[in-house]
């Protein structure tokens, strides 16, 4: 057997290993409840009118943003802001899926940390976000850095 048929070989056996290892993660509880709340909290309606005004909130804050805190509005604007957010997060199907998606979100990092440090220490794993902060419960883009 030639070296490239080799590692082809040993190419198919790993990707195999990783769809097989995927299709677990897929088919486990911690996805299942995260698919749920995902779901629940994306057919809430207290949610969605929350998020609406949360985004109205966030963008009456970044205008007062651009100058700071000179601007006259800008600690009135932020504790709107974290007004609806915390409305939002005090929510069950928030609270839930927020937990659900950190939970998941450890997993994988754990296993693209096992997966990395097999191979050598000084490979560099993506951060699961738990170092950089999240979002904002919304399940929305916002940096959770609002403050």
């Amino acid at each position: 057997m030639a070296v490239t048929e080799k590692q082809t070989l040993d190419m198919s056996a790993l990707l195999l290993g990783a769809y097989e290892l995927a299709e677990m993660i897929i088919h486990s509880a911690d996805t299942a409840d995260y698919l749920y709340w995902k779901e629940r909290q994306e057919s809430d309606p207290e949610v969605k009118v929350l998020v609406r005004e949360f985004g109205r909130k966030k963008e009456l804050f970044e205008e007062t943003q651009r100058f700071g805190h000179f601007h006259p509005n800008y600690h009135e604007a932020l504790d709107r802001v974290k007004e609806v957010q915390e409305k939002l997060e005090r929510l069950e199907p928030v609270h839930r899926f927020k937990s659900a998606e950190e939970r998941l979100d450890e997993i994988l990092f754990e296993v693209s940390e096992t997966l990395a440090r097999a191979v050598s220490d000084s490979i560099k794993v993506p951060g699961n976000g738990a170092e950089e902060g999240g979002g904002c419960s919304s399940g929305g883009s916002c940096s959770g850095k609002c403050g």
